[in-house]
């Protein structure tokens, strides 16, 4: 039976939380003391209460009643990737989310894998028709729980190319899905999104647009009732943003859907930003990738595959999968986080987090689509003008001193050395090729301070 806790009080409401407030600022604004405005061009209040809340809470579909913990995997030398992927499952990982550039063998390096208790996320950064049949049936007669994750569109962003040409790239698409209706096929990486610098608001409109362009397309020629796709997110250091962020990506995305006869219900597997990770003070690296698993959890993920302290300097190594695996194992088995689902449903401050970035973002596609649509925005590079105003926006945030990286922009430690220690180059690099769009490149904040303090080693 339940029972309200301190029904003796009475209720006091916003207008009066207001008024108090006023009046303990001596005269100082309001508006001007308390209200901030974010990067998306919301305001943001002191506190929310009751009356704040929408009429009625739309409800989040889909979201999962628990989530995994995932270790990403690069597909290179078969028997190192193998032992990889063993050793991950069994130190507690729930699931496998690997990467390869080009073909290798399957049977090889899955020929242990626990399929009935694992789940398998790909990101395959190549279009070969007939190795994606042979793996796909290859999942399919092991009953493996799989998402392939094609995502040409993502290709053509990041390389500023299609694998092959946009006909050849969209029928093997089309025959894949025709082949395997009712498996989890397409994917839309929207974290290259994050990782250049969208604002939340962006991310939605352009991963709504991004999986529209997929649905206008397979649904020319095939029946979308069994369809299925995966989001990979990118989930930066904006605790409550990314929670809403989430939960209004399930909201728009099934409203879509809805419009295709598709079922409503998407898969969401999260991945931590680079955008604010450091290689000064790298070990706050750990402390930014657990809040943003957090995020990730309470706003609804599937599964969370955590980026390595590391990861930016250093190759893959045991040390770092074993940190990173260990933080979403004490998340899920010590924090309880495990223990209860949409435990964000009901707050105010999220709930209203929610309902304005899912009005902003339907709006902003409105527009995208009345542009043409992503593929024409990105021929126009109207979508990469707006990232990169975005980023630049941030930027500033970021040098001002407003966006706060302990260790980098903030409490320098000067003895720090890193010339020595820089396995992998840190930072954007440049490929010279003839490209059909402007590419959307990932960027860090911390980027041009840590070049200057690297000139300055000694």
């Amino acid at each position: 039976m339940s029972k309200k806790l301190f029904s003796e009080f009475d209720p006091v409401s916003s207008k009066q939380w207001k008024q108090k407030i006023q009046a303990e600022l001596k005269g100082a604004d309001y508006n001007d003391t308390l209200v901030w405005q974010s990067l998306e061009g919301i305001n943001i209040r002191p506190f929310y209460h009751q009356d704040d809340m929408p009429e009625e809470v739309i409800p989040v579909p889909g979201v999962p009643n628990s989530w995994n913990v995932i270790q990403h995997v690069f597909i290179d030398d078969e028997t190192i990737s193998k032992n990889l992927i063993d050793e991950a499952l069994s130190k507690g990982a729930e699931g496998i989310y690997i990467t390869a550039e080009k073909p290798f063998d399957f049977k090889q390096i899955f020929s242990d894998f626990p399929w009935n208790e694992n789940t398998l996320y790909c990101a395959l950064q190549f279009l070969d028709k007939a190795f994606l049949e042979n793996l796909t049936a290859y999942f399919k007669e092991k009953n493996a729980k799989f998402h392939l994750n094609v995502d040409l569109i993502n290709h053509l962003e990041k390389e500023g190319n299609w694998h092959h040409k946009l006909e050849k790239d969209h029928k093997i698409l089309q025959e894949l899905v025709q082949k395997f209706p009712a498996d989890a096929i397409v994917g839309v990486h929207l974290d290259l999104y994050q990782n250049a610098g969208a604002n939340c608001v962006q991310q939605l409109a352009y991963a709504l647009a991004h999986a529209n362009e997929y649905l206008n397309f397979l649904n020319e020629s095939l029946s979308l009732k069994n369809f299925k796709l995966t989001f990979v997110v990118g989930i930066g250091g904006n605790y409550f943003f990314e929670i809403a962020k989430l939960r209004a990506l399930r909201i728009l995305y099934a409203t879509l859907a809805e419009a295709f006869q598709a079922p409503i219900e998407c898969e969401i597997l999260a991945v931590p930003s680079k955008r604010n990770k450091t290689i000064y003070d790298y070990n706050v690296n750990m402390l930014r990738t657990t809040t943003e698993c957090m995020s990730a959890v309470m706003g609804g993920s599937n599964a969370v595959c955590n980026l390595p302290y590391d990861a930016l300097y250093h190759k893959s190594n045991e040390f770092g999968e074993r940190i990173s695996r260990n933080q979403l194992i004490i998340l899920k088995a010590e924090s309880y986080l495990n223990d209860v689902s949409n435990p964000a449903e009901g707050s105010y401050y999220i709930e209203r987090l929610t309902e304005e970035f899912a009005d902003k973002a339907l709006q902003l596609f409105k527009e995208i689509e009345k542009g043409g649509g992503l593929l024409s925005q990105l021929k126009q590079g109207t979508l990469q003008k707006k990232i990169k105003e975005s980023h630049l926006k941030e930027l500033e945030w970021f040098e001002s001193g407003k966006l706060t990286l302990v260790g980098t922009n903030k409490y320098q430690n000067n003895e720090d050395r890193m010339n020595q220690d820089l396995e992998l180059y840190p930072f954007v690099k440049t490929k010279h090729r003839k490209t059909i769009i402007e590419p959307i490149i990932e960027k860090r904040w911390a980027e041009t301070l840590e070049k200057e303090r690297l000139s300055h080693e000694k």
